[in-house]
Parts: C-alpha cells; structure tokens; sequence
C-alpha cells in the first residue's frame, strides 16, 4: 500500500475515505429502490456494498500503519465510521449491518483469519514454549475470566449469567498476530520475553477457544430449557480438549500423506484447495460436535506445516501461508468492517454503556498482568511480558460475534450496547500496546544499562 500512496499524509488520507463514503452513499439510495436490478440478483445486492467496504478497509488499515498502529484497527474504525453515517442522514447503509451475504463473507473470514493464525505457529513450538508460558497463559486465562465476569455482574445486574460469564470469556484470549508484528517491529521477537509471549500467546488462543465452547455450550442447552450439571461441564470440556488434540494428533499422523497424494496431481491450485479442503472439514466436523467452527480452523492450521507439503515447494510451488494471503488480503478486512458496522455510537448515549466498555477495558488490561506471575526463572522482564498479553485484536471481536448468535430466554447473549462496548475494550487494548511495549523495552534497557 505504501507504494501506491507514497505522497499522502494521514489528514489527506481520512479526506478520501471521507469523500468516497459521502458520494458513494446516493449510489447505494439507488440499490435499494423496489424493483432495481439489485433486488432480483443477489451478487448485485453486496456489489456496492464490498466496493466501499474493501475500499475502507485498505485505506482505514494504512491510516493506522503510518500512525504506528495495526492495519486491523484502522479496518475496524472505518467500518465504525460507515456504519454510524446515519447519524449524518445517510439511512441506506443501515442494513448492511444484518446482510446475510456479508455476513456469510465475514464468516469466512472468521475461518481464514483462525486458519492464518494456526499456520503462524505449529505442534512442536508449542511442545518447546516451556512450563513457563503454559503457566503465562493459564494465569492469562483465569484471570480475565472472573474479572470480566464479576464487571458483568456489577454493571448488568438485569441480565442472566450467562451474559456475565460469556462477557468474561471474550476478555481471555490474546492477539498472537498483533503482539507479533509489534515485537518484530522493535527487533524483539527473539529476546526471552518475547518467546514466552508468543507461546502464551497461542496457549491462550487455545485455552480461549475451549473456553469459548464450553461457555457457547452452556447457553445452548439453558435456551434449550435444559441445564447443564457439573458432569455436563466437564463433558463439554472434554469434548473440547478431546477434538484440539485428537485432532492435532490424528492430523499431523495423516495430512502429510494426504498433501503427498494431492501433489500427483499437477492442475494449477491443487496446494491451495487442499490446504483449503482441510481448513473447511475440521471446521465442519467442529460444528457437528458442537464447537464452533473457529475451533477446527485453528486446528487445522496448527496442523500444517511447511514439511507436510514440501512435495509442492520443491518443484517451485509457492507455500501454503503465502497462496492464502490474497483470499485473506479480501475476507478478513470484511470481517473488521462488518464488525465495526455493527458499532452503534448512539448506544453510548445509553446510560451504563460507556461505563461498562470502561470497566471491561479495565479488566482486560489489568487480567492480564496477572500473566507476569507466571514467568519462571531470572532475567525476564515481567511488566513486558504483562503488557504483550494485553491486545485482544480479532480474538476478542471473533468472541463478541458468536455472542451475538447465541441467545437465552428471547434475548441474545451479547445486545448491540454490550457489543459496542467490547468494540471500544478490543480498540484501546490494540492501541495500548505497541507503545506500551516500546515503552517497557526501552525502560528494560535503561535499566540494564545503568545495572540495576
């Protein structure tokens, strides 16, 4: 992107997404008239849609680049910007918000993004992260669990507990994306405190996903009428644990012959559709067990690594990470926008709603320090290892989207104020850190250098 803008500032930058919302917005008046061609083809009813939502997402993402913050904020804060343009007369954007269409997009996104990360790490580099960050990360995921649940409880005393505890679930997990990309970008990613962060960091993903289903299971069966005893707990956790590392052994036993079989064959994409395939079955298999189907993309990611397809590397292929990066380049900046489309800022206007995002940003940064108590051994700087645990990123919002899928008693589990409010935690969290850890960083090296 650098390369297309190399003479544009911030403010010129936000003038254009600015501009390009306000004249594509009569365009999308016409979309909606009874009749138009719009309401007979259904590509043509998200044609427009994901012409200023990509648009927003890439020029949002590279506002917050130069600025010195993750892409994804910047996809986040524009897709809050068009979706509250209503607040500036511009009503034909507001059923973007419930498109099924972009909502099946963003759901593919969601799968991608989950497949992505899983790629980033593998089975052995969580077998060698050490006791210390199982430890990091357990501390990581209790932690935040019980302070987000106890917020729940203080500021929304009227609903159930199962909101109260799926608000602590989407404070435990922790962006291994954003917190990588900030240490290489202080030429820290191989420093002691930084591979205890990525460990916990994908440990946390996984104890977060458990979480996830567990929690998700739970408020199916109470909607469904039917409470779950503590031997149902316990069920659905081993169910949970049972299918990650089930599926973790089974597949790295037998997806190297599976990709070794699919590299006889010599048609353009056999790599990616494989890779694909397997993404999208232990996502389906996830979902028939009753997980979500995040859980099998992670899975499967953690699954492949670069040795299982090598047969295609060595005849000059490119590898799996890399043929997936333009699918993700276009669906998971839909899942951002979308998300932040869902952001209503007129529910802050909303008593307890600004309060509320407030204490749950609290508890998810303070839950987190929690995480330095974990740290083994000298010479590890605990605040940093605090502080690289804080930013919930894409995790926090994947979290916050199945709640909104989930309901008890008529309501859903997480309403547009609870959501806007876990919108504004996931931004200040991913705002806080970078220079949070620079700041530790240098502080460590002052320190050191003055041998304290």
């Amino acid at each position: 992107m650098q390369d297309r803008f190399p003479a544009m500032n911030a403010r010129a930058i936000a003038k254009r997404i600015a501009l390009g919302v306000i004249l594509l917005g009569p365009q999308t008046l016409l979309a909606s008239v009874p009749g138009s061609q719009a309401h007979e083809d259904p590509v043509s009813q998200i044609a427009l849609p994901l012409v200023i939502i990509l648009l927003v997402a890439k020029l949002g993402g590279e506002l917050a680049v130069r600025v010195g913050q993750p892409a994804v904020l910047g996809e986040l804060l524009g897709g809050v910007l068009v979706g509250n343009l209503s607040l500036l007369g511009f009503h034909s954007i507001d059923g973007w918000r419930t498109n099924p269409s972009l909502d099946l997009l963003a759901g593919l996104g969601v799968l991608i993004l989950l497949f992505e990360v899983g790629l980033e790490s593998t089975v052995g580099q969580m077998l060698k992260v050490g006791f210390s960050s199982l430890l990091v990360a357990t501390l990581g995921v209790i932690t935040p669990f019980l302070l987000g649940w106890g917020v729940g409880a203080w500021l929304l005393p009227g609903h159930s507990i199962y909101v109260h505890v799926f608000l602590g679930a989407t404070l435990t997990a922790t962006s291994v994306g954003i917190t990588a990309r900030v240490l290489n970008d202080l030429r820290q990613s191989q420093s002691a405190a930084a591979r205890i962060i990525l460990g916990a960091a994908v440990i946390d993903d996984v104890l977060g996903l458990v979480v996830l289903a567990v929690v998700s299971g739970m408020i199916a069966a109470a909607n469904g009428g039917r409470s779950m005893t503590s031997v149902d707990i316990l069920i659905m956790i081993a169910k949970a644990v049972g299918f990650l590392f089930g599926s973790l052994f089974l597949g790295v036993l037998w997806s190297r012959r599976l990709f070794n079989l699919a590299s006889r064959l010599r048609a353009h994409g056999v790599l990616l559709a494989t890779g694909l395939s397997f993404c999208f079955l232990l996502s389906w298999i996830s979902g028939q067990i009753g997980l979500a189907p995040i859980v099998g993309a992670f899975a499967a990611g953690l699954i492949l690594e670069n040795v299982h397809y090598r047969d295609f590397t060595d005849r000059g292929e490119h590898g799996l990470e890399d043929l997936i990066h333009p699918i993700s380049s276009f669906l998971v900046p839909v899942f951002f926008v979308v998300m932040g489309l869902r952001t209503d800022l007129r529910s802050f206007l909303q008593p307890g709603v600004f309060g509320l995002a407030i204490a749950l940003t609290l508890a998810a940064i303070l839950g987190k320090q929690a995480c330095s108590l974990g740290v083994l051994g000298k010479g590890v700087d605990r605040l940093t290892v605090g502080l690289g645990m804080i930013p919930r990123g894409e995790v926090g919002l994947i979290f916050a989207n199945v709640g909104l899928a989930l309901s008890f008693g008529g309501k859903p589990i997480i309403d547009g104020s609870t959501f806007s409010a876990v919108v504004v935690m996931v931004m200040i969290t991913t705002m806080a850190t970078p220079p949070a850890l620079k700041w530790s960083l240098a502080r460590k090296h002052v320190l050191q250098g003055t041998g304290r």
